[in-house]
């Protein structure tokens, strides 16, 4: 039998690009069949800043992802970040055409509720629907053939700087490779890493990488907040580097090999060789001395990221907790750091509903990937009703049409 169309997952991250391929099974699942990875060099706060060597990464990425799975691939389904993501309640209002609700009523209800000025320079990037109300009667979650006069939705949307999309969608087509759609980092990640009961009793999930930290909130199995802090694990290693006078790749794995996010956790008989520069001789140091280094950021990262989660209103209502994945929280001691200053339940966020080469994937710094697989999963059944004519086209044009003379002027 001739093999189903692969999805693929492209997470364009500031330390690390991953392609995963996917391939759909006989019970409607994804089974995972490929993946590769490439530092990233062209990124900064998962944001584009040298497009050129962020092609080169996604080549290399791609193509150890193709040579795993014995195919080639033309299309993906693209991440986003960087501190440009503004997310933001809406609220629409229709009166239903007739006394039964459709899905013309259903679209035409949500683009009333998308109908709000935004500037020039940001674009929609996703509006997800919370809940709908059919004549008062508020919590459903999908009111087609409900009876009813009154459409009422509210929606979640997020919106992101015309250009930073722009720059992802052109460095994917650069390495030869169609843009299926642009996807919210933290909401792939949410989608790997949440169990739906934790989405209907309240969470947060967040989203710890390299260039930026997401945040993603839901309760009663809708997204109630998403936003992105340009702070990340870059920052830890930055600080090892100039604390430790090391160079920064030698930080980064000093950072993975004996990093720890509490000094109360390190013994002081431990120690690390530390390389030095200009060709001085490494030192040994105590590691006391690193996660003395580690632990104040650290504290801070959690700060910010509580902070932004209490400006919401919302902290009541995560009965579950905190979900924490990424790469940068494997580190020892993350989880107990989190603990300490968030003050509620604390899980790692391992991707899970995969199949196939799941164990090379049993990790929360792969959150964002299967994410991704499993948005593009997701999308395939709606793809009739919500995009009927995606496949196929360049990302650009469905993102950017009503914008097309000007952007033109960039290329």
């Amino acid at each position: 039998m001739a093999r189903s169309a692969p999805i693929v997952g492209l997470d364009i991250g500031t330390t690390k690009i991953c392609c995963i391929i996917g391939e759909v099974n006989d019970e409607g699942g994804i089974d995972i069949i490929g993946i590769g990875q490439h530092p990233s060099r062209g990124l900064r706060k998962g944001v584009v800043v040298n497009i050129e060597t962020t092609v080169e990464s996604i080549k290399c990425a791609v193509e150890e992802a193709e040579m795993m799975a014995g195919m080639e691939i033309d299309s993906v389904y693209v991440g986003i970040a960087g501190g440009h993501i503004r997310g933001f309640n809406s609220h629409g209002i229709i009166a239903a055409k007739s006394k039964e609700v459709t899905q013309g009523d259903i679209d035409r209800v949500i683009d009333a509720a998308k109908a709000l000025a935004i500037p020039m320079d940001r674009e929609v990037i996703h509006v997800l629907p919370q809940e709908f109300i059919v004549d008062d009667q508020d919590g459903i979650k999908s009111p087609l053939g409900m009876h009813g006069v009154r459409l009422e939705v509210k929606v979640h949307i997020v919106t992101g700087a015309v250009t930073s999309a722009q720059n992802i969608v052109k460095s994917v087509n650069k390495a030869g490779l169609q843009v299926d759609d642009i996807v919210l980092q933290p909401l792939a990640s949410s989608k790997a890493v949440l169990t739906s009961e934790e989405r209907e009793l309240g969470v947060a999930m967040v989203d710890v990488g390299g260039g930026t930290s997401d945040i993603a909130l839901f309760a009663q199995d809708a997204i109630k907040h998403t936003s992105v802090l340009a702070i990340g694990g870059d920052h830890l290693t930055n600080d090892v580097a100039i604390g430790l006078r090391t160079p920064h790749s030698e930080a980064e794995k000093i950072k993975k090999d004996y990093g720890c996010a509490l000094v109360n956790l390190v013994t002081d008989k431990e120690s690390i060789e530390v390389p030095s520069v200009g060709g001085r001789e490494p030192r040994i140091l105590s590691r006391q001395i690193l996660s003395e280094i580690i632990e104040p950021r650290v504290t801070e990262l959690f700060e910010l990221l509580k902070r932004e989660i209490e400006s919401t209103g919302l902290e009541e209502s995560l009965s579950s907790g905190l979900v924490i994945t990424g790469g940068t929280i494997i580190m020892e001691g993350m989880l107990e750091a989190a603990e300490r200053t968030f003050q509620m339940p604390v899980r790692r966020g391992y991707p899970r509903g995969v199949g196939g080469l799941v164990d090379v994937v049993n990790s929360p710094m792969y959150a964002t990937s299967v994410g991704l697989l499993l948005y593009g999963l997701s999308q395939m059944s709606k793809k009739d009703k919500s995009h009927p004519d995606l496949s196929g086209r360049n990302m650009f044009n469905k993102i950017f049409g009503r914008m097309k003379g000007w952007v033109e002027e960039f290329f």
